[in-house]
């Protein structure tokens, strides 16, 4: 069974939704209801039958709504910036325990998640012959999971969604380091510039080069771009900062992105430029489109959004099976089906939220609060650039 890179977003659960931060939850909440559609129309058989009654459709879904992932990729790199850098300065205190912290976030829901992957292909099997149906894990390839290497290492991996969870860890490490690393060579004497600097070095190699050759497509390089973009329009739409300041962050972020898409134009890069732009306008935002119940409902999706990530594939493979065994081939039907499966996929990721990924959260966080993770106050840090 072959995933598709592009095909599957989110970035890992966030904290809690704040108000100032409704269009990033809406932005969420939007783009994982496309990622579960396009699998729906990326994996048969049901998607066969009903593109007969909705071709443009279903080939949409299929063709473009997987660049939903540059949501995630952008929004990602817009809290990771937040969270270890607020003010675009150098300094992580310890980058290991930041990195590890991340890895408990993501890993303990995403392995189970796997383990109900493995199981919703057994139990499809039973029903239906596809080649969304994984064959049965070695060993190697659940322990690949496990560490979030399954990309590197050569397996393939257990579900739709697993290859982004490993790319979210590989860009935060990255994005951690290269905040960590100038405070570890020039030390109290690092300048400020240091780190937005080396982030926009990052950025720019990834969209020039890295983005540009597939064969990266399972290391960070090839994603740091649009996650790069993202951290930018954090430190450029701080209201605080001087507006020469400013100006110098919009730029670094402008400049290396209207450079590569006027080397090489790629629909995934355009989309993750606009969306770095609309959130260095309304990002920080106290937005007042969506309010009372709408506004609970944005925030409920975006909360659950990981889980909707991860659980939805099992759920779909397993009403493709169903339908397929059980009910007539009739595209109407089949088209019902698709709409089963889409319900299904987002009442199984509250389920999950509930029993999973939020208990594990808590578990897991009470073992990784141990050591701080921004570093003491440097000459860097009383500099407001």
């Amino acid at each position: 069974m072959k995933f598709i890179h592009g095909a599957v977003p989110t970035s890992g659960s966030q904290p809690a939704p704040q108000k100032q931060f409704v269009l990033i939850n809406l932005l969420k909440a939007g783009s994982a209801q496309l990622i579960v559609l396009h699998h729906l129309a990326f994996y048969g058989p049901m998607s066969d039958h009903a593109r007969t009654i909705m071709p443009s459709l279903i080939d949409w879904l299929y063709d473009y709504a997987r660049i939903a992932v540059q949501v995630f990729l952008v929004i990602g790199g817009f809290l990771a910036a937040k969270s270890l850098s607020p003010l675009g300065l150098p300094g992580v205190a310890n980058p290991l325990q930041a990195i590890w912290r991340r890895y408990m976030k993501l890993a303990p829901p995403f392995i189970v998640a796997m383990l109900l992957a493995v199981l919703a292909s057994a139990v499809a099997s039973l029903w239906m012959t596809d080649d969304s149906i994984s064959a049965s894990p070695t060993v190697g390839q659940l322990m690949s999971h496990v560490l979030l290497l399954q990309g590197v290492l050569g397996y393939e991996s257990l579900s739709a969604g697993a290859w982004y969870v490993a790319i979210d860890f590989q860009l935060y490490a990255l994005m951690t380091l290269l905040l960590w690393l100038p405070t570890r060579v020039a030390g109290k004497d690092v300048q400020a510039w240091l780190a937005p600097a080396l982030v926009v070095i990052g950025m720019s190699a990834s969209l020039l080069y890295f983005n540009r050759d597939a064969d990266w497509d399972v290391w960070a390089p090839y994603f740091f771009g649009s996650y790069g973009l993202g951290a930018l329009a954090w430190w450029a739409s701080d209201p605080k900062r001087q507006p020469a300041a400013s100006l110098i962050l919009l730029l670094m972020m402008v400049l290396p992105a209207a450079v590569a898409l006027a080397l090489d134009f790629r629909s995934r890069i355009a989309v993750a430029f606009v969306v770095a732009g609309v959130l260095l306008l309304f990002g920080r935002a106290r937005l007042v489109f969506c309010t009372g119940g709408a506004l609970g409902l944005v925030n409920r999706v975006a909360k659950i959004s990981f889980s909707i990530f991860l659980v939805h594939f099992p759920v779909c493979l397993v009403v493709n099976a169903v339908f397929e065994r059980f009910v007539f081939e009739q595209p109407y039907l089949q088209a019902v089906g698709m709409l089963v499966a889409w319900a299904a996929s987002v009442a199984a990721g509250a389920v999950f939220f509930r029993w999973v990924e939020a208990p594990l959260g808590k578990l897991f966080a009470k073992s990784s609060r141990a050591l701080p993770m921004h570093a003491l106050p440097s000459k860097a840090s009383t500099v407001r650039g």
